[in-house]
């Protein structure tokens, strides 16, 4: 997240670390604030302002603008962002004060609604996209389309895949509960970071060879050749891997000892 954004962002530990690819590729919801009339250099409210409007959209404008952010877009980030640049990040460049000339990149955009208008000055969006997706870009590009420039004012992660924000430990409440049983307590389960893949479960057979990394005998119906699937076996992650037909080739493993 942005140093000043707030919401959700999963922490995965152990054997769950496994997992952090499939949940970095799982669809976000944020919710932000785009401020017309004022352009930054960080397309965010701590930037540099580099330039004003006194244009102002109208709700009617605005709703017509989203529509091209919608689907595949193609996205260039901002100049401050962890993009790396010759094997640099382009925010550590940006600060020696280099202008960069990034490349577009592909973003899928779910939805992308208004959800507020305060004032002349503000609209509240919410946004469902894919991964790699940056708001202050979003914020930036929909000000240009508008011809009244545009930062975004404020951001929050409502939800990530399986993750809500709303279910989440603040960090103090992290930090009183550090070391306890209360904290072990508010663990969630491996298999939730596998949400968005369908689950098939293994032979007795089959779970044996999976656990040791060999292809393995499944139950399944329905599923696709070649898809990407979890495998459970009483109940717990033990691979993921592509279906091949009755049983499932395993591409990561779960070390379930003692689980």
């Amino acid at each position: 997240l942005d140093p000043d954004a707030t919401g959700v962002l999963a922490v995965a530990l152990g054997e769950a670390t496994k997992t952090v690819p499939y949940i970095t590729d799982a669809l976000k919801c944020y919710r932000f604030m785009v401020r017309f009339g004022v352009a930054t250099r960080t397309d965010d409210a701590e930037g540099e302002v580099i330039a004003t409007s006194d244009a102002r959209p109208s709700d009617a404008d605005i709703e017509t603008a989203l529509a091209a952010f919608r689907g595949e877009i193609m996205q260039v980030p901002p100049q401050f962002s962890a993009v790396k640049v010759e094997g640099e990040r382009a925010y550590d460049l940006a600060r020696e004060g280099e202008v960069l000339d990034l490349a577009a990149r592909p973003l899928w955009v779910e939805s992308l609604d208004m959800i507020a208008r305060p004032d002349a000055d503000h609209v509240e969006l919410e946004m469902v996209c894919g991964k790699g997706g940056y708001v202050r870009a979003i914020a930036r590009d929909l000000g240009q389309a508008l011809g009244c420039l545009g930062h975004v004012l404020w951001l929050r992660r409502v939800w990530s895949g399986p993750f809500e924000a709303d279910k989440g430990l603040g960090l103090d409440e992290i930090d009183r509960m550090a070391g306890s049983p209360e904290l072990d307590a508010q663990l969630l389960p491996l298999e939730l970071g596998l949400d968005d893949l369908p689950e098939v479960k293994a032979t007795v057979e089959g779970a044996v060879r999976l656990s040791h990394g060999n292809p393995g005998q499944v139950i399944c119906s329905g599923i696709d050749f070649g898809t990407e699937v979890w495998v459970s076996h009483h109940g717990l992650a033990i691979a993921v891997g592509r279906y091949m037909g009755g049983e499932v080739h395993p591409e990561r493993v779960f070390n379930r000892t003692g689980a």
